[in-house]
This record gives structure tokens, sequence and C-alpha cells, in this order.
């Protein structure tokens, strides 16, 4: 998709690039694909800047690591990735004892169905002249209800078990507030009680995020076998292998932007060269105000946050947790610890950044399908990860399309590679079925989906219309 504002020049290898990937959830595995076709056509990109999953891609296109995006039991191939935003497993285990719960109650209520049909069966094998075996089937049946039914049995047992199984789900729920309290309580007070660190979001970011450091630490340690270090550890060796290296092909400058639940605003994190990285973060705010309190420079005082970056930029609103972020007592927030999550309208806070760190011509990602037309209302989704997904693939949409509309002008050239029908919601890790099409979608398909997009919509009539002569870099 070309926008608007880039008739006058057409997209130059010699103009400063950056590739903005935006999205939440399984928007991932799009990225994924897109950064694939733009390694294989030798694009050049000088800025990956990320909001939401986008920082998982972000990461590793940053330090030349795109590979382990999409290669064959990468992230977003592996098996391993159905089960990334799974239900937190305090809730799954829970739930599984009040199932046992209700089906231990049912079992009478099944007896008493199954008494029906042996009365049935034993009516047919009269009519057929099976006298004998029908009165004998309902005579054994009936002898083994009335053993089963007395008193010292089922009525007994049956409430005791469902009333352990109860027990249990609802000792579960409650071991895991207790760390969750003493967490919470070891970083910030909250006002909320036992009943809301229970329940909190359902979802949990925790396996994606594990996925994540591990693959980015097995980039950074190479073949020594080492184990991998804490988080803080884990940035601060990630951000000195990306800062030694700005400049040499397949290292990029890095930009994510969160949302500080807090301090109410966005904060953002980024790793610039040095002719950009000090005007970049000096420069003054709306009406003057300083930039001190809402950008962080990753080569200073907050190298220690990059994987907190990371973990707040998965955190979904009210579907997920938010990540708290305990600040350096040098920076502008003197230690204090912040709430810090994603925000789907985040994505037009990061383009202006870009137009301050010195961005020419942009392309965006996302993995949103364009405005729907008249006739093509579908049936909305009754499931809970359908119905926490519809609302935020929608506001990403919107958000796009404000920010598309108000860029318009600012820079030389402004790219979207977006999907013509995505039906893969942001939680639907598992895959889903689409009316349309009549078929199930993968999540492996959607990675190939977004690597035939950036060749139809942007590779093949943007950078092959424009003439100019790409360099692969191998």
């Amino acid at each position: 998709m070309i926008t608007p504002d880039s008739p006058d020049r057409q997209y130059s290898t010699r103009l400063r690039t950056a590739v903005v990937l935006t999205g939440s959830g399984t928007g991932g595995a799009y990225h994924a694909g897109v950064l694939r076709a733009l390694h294989e056509a030798g694009i050049r990109i000088d800025i990956v800047a990320a909001r939401g999953v986008g920082a998982v891609g972000a990461m590793f296109a940053a330090i030349d690591g795109g590979a382990r995006l999409w290669e064959e039991g990468g992230i977003w191939q592996a098996p391993a990735s159905r089960s990334f935003y799974a239900w937190r497993r305090s809730l799954r285990s829970a739930a599984w004892a009040f199932a046992a719960a209700g089906a231990i109650l049912a079992v009478p209520l099944a007896l008493l169905g199954l008494s029906v049909v042996v009365a049935i069966v034993g009516l047919l094998l009269t009519l057929v002249g099976l006298e004998w075996a029908g009165a004998s089937l309902s005579a054994g049946y009936s002898r083994w209800m009335e053993t089963i039914f007395a008193p010292a049995a089922l009525p007994t047992l049956i409430p005791r078990l469902a009333l352990l199984a109860l027990l249990i789900g609802a000792g579960l729920l409650l071991a895991a507030a207790l760390p969750a309290f003493s967490r919470g309580r070891a970083k910030r007070r909250a006002q909320q009680g036992v009943a809301g660190r229970v329940v909190g979001g359902p979802f949990s970011a925790e396996s994606l995020i594990d996925a994540t450091q591990r693959e980015l630490w097995s980039l950074i340690r190479g073949a020594a076998p080492l184990a991998s270090p804490p988080p803080p550890e884990l940035a601060r060796r990630y951000l000195e292998l990306l800062a030694e290296n700005l400049g040499q092909p397949g290292f990029r400058e890095l930009l994510v932007t969160v949302h500080d639940l807090d301090a109410r605003r966005d904060l953002v994190f980024g790793l610039l060269s040095a002719p950009y990285r000090a005007r970049f973060f000096t420069r003054p705010g709306p009406a003057g105000a300083s930039r001190h309190a809402e950008t962080f420079d990753l080569a200073g005082v907050a190298r220690e946050h990059a994987m907190d970056v990371l973990a707040a930029a998965l955190a979904v609103p009210v579907a997920c947790e938010p990540h708290l972020v305990r600040f350096a007592p040098e920076g502008p927030w003197r230690g204090e610890t912040h709430r810090v999550c994603d925000r789907p309208g985040g994505i037009g806070r990061l383009v202006e950044e870009l137009a301050a760190a010195g961005a020419e011509q942009i392309i965006i990602v996302a993995p949103v399908s364009p405005p729907a037309g008249p006739h093509e209302l579908s049936a909305g989704r009754a499931d809970v990860r359908g119905r926490a997904g519809e609302p935020l693939a929608t506001f990403e949409a919107s958000a796009l399309r404000d920010v598309v509309e108000h860029a318009a002008g600012r820079f030389a050239g402004l790219y979207v590679i977006r999907p013509v029908h995505n039906p893969i919601g942001p939680l639907d890790f598992g895959g889903v079925y689409d009316e349309r099409s009549d078929r199930s979608h993968t999540l492996a398909e959607l990675v190939n989906r977004g690597y035939e997009d950036a060749y139809r919509l942007f590779v093949e009539p943007v950078v092959g219309g424009s003439g100019e002569r790409i360099e692969t870099v191998q």
C-alpha cells in the first residue's frame, strides 16, 4: 500500500528507513513472515520500532536474528507457540477441580438416565419374544442400583467427593494468590483484595516471554554452553551486543513504546546511533516540557530494562496483568515501581518518535485487515479468546487508519503491509475456523501470509518499481 504522501519521492535505499511492527498476540507470526521477505529482498532497515507483540520481532531483527522467528522450530513455527497466552496456571488448575466436582455430582443423574435405557432395552427384548432376557436385564440392573444407592454408598460418597474437589479448587486459587500478594507487596502496595489477585488478568504471556528470552540468549552466547542469566543481566548482554555492532550489516537501531498506567503516559525506550541519540533524548516535548520522564536511553541508566520492556509490551490490556517495572533510583522516577502494559493506540506515538529519530521513510507492518464495507457482517465470537480479541483487533485497525491519515506528508514515503483478510484473532494461538473460507487457519499459515503480503504490497511494486539496485545482505 502506497499512501498519498509518497508520490513526490519514490522509495530509495539512500533514505533513513524504519520498519514499524504493530499488533498483539498472534500478530507476531505475521511480523515474522514480513521480516523474512524483507530479509530475503535485502531491504535496508535503519530502525526497527515496535509496540505490542512487535517487540519480539524488533528485538530479534535488531541483532540480525530474525531467522529465529520464522525458521522451522523458531518461535512462531514451533508447536509450543500454541501455548502462548495460555490461561493462568492457577485458573486452569482450579477449573479442572471444579469440573471434577461437577462431573461427580452428575454421576447419579447419569445412572438414572441409564436406568431408562435399560428399561427400554428390556421392553424391546420382551416384544421380540425374549422375555427371559428382558426380565433378567431389568432385575439385574435394579439389584445393582439398590446396592450403589444404599445409604452407605453413593448418597454418602458423592457429596464428600464433590466437596473435596471444590475445596481443592478453592485451595489452588488461594495458594496462587499468596505468592502474587507477597510479590506485589515487595514491589508496591495495591488496593485490590484477594479476589482481585486470584482472578486478575485471565491470560499470561509468560510462555512467550520465556521463549523469547531463551532464543535471545541462544543468539548472544553462540556456541558457549552458558546457563541463561536473570533478565537484568540478559538485558545488559543484549544491549552490549547491539551497541557494539550498530552500523554493521544486520544490526539496527531499536525503538519500543509501552504505556505507564500510573503516570498515564507512553514510555519510549530506544537505542539509537550517535548522530541521532543526543538530539532524540534531549529535545523538548510539547510546550517545551521535558521528555526526561518518558523517554529512556537503553544505552544509559535504562539498560537493565530491556526485558522489562519486552514483558510490558506483551501485557495485553485487561487480558493480562500489567508488568511491574522498578525504575532506577538515579532516573526521573527515583526508584518507583510502575504498572506498565501495551496500548493498542501506541502506534501513533511510535510514528511521532520515529520522525524525531530522523526516519525519512517508514514501513508499517500490521496484522489487521482493512476496514469492512457493507454486507461484510459476520457472526460474533462467543468464546472468551474471541470476545477479548475482537475489540483489540478493531482498536488496532482504527489506530492504524488514524496514523496513516495524520502522518501524510511527514515522511518521504509511508508504506503499509497488511493482510486483505485475517480471521486469526490476537489470542487464537491454536488457529481458528473461518466462515468466509470454510476452513481452519493456523499460526504457521499466518507466517506465510505475511511473507506473501510483503512481496505483493512492497517488495515487487515499491522496491521493484523504484528502479534502484538493492544490495542483498548475506
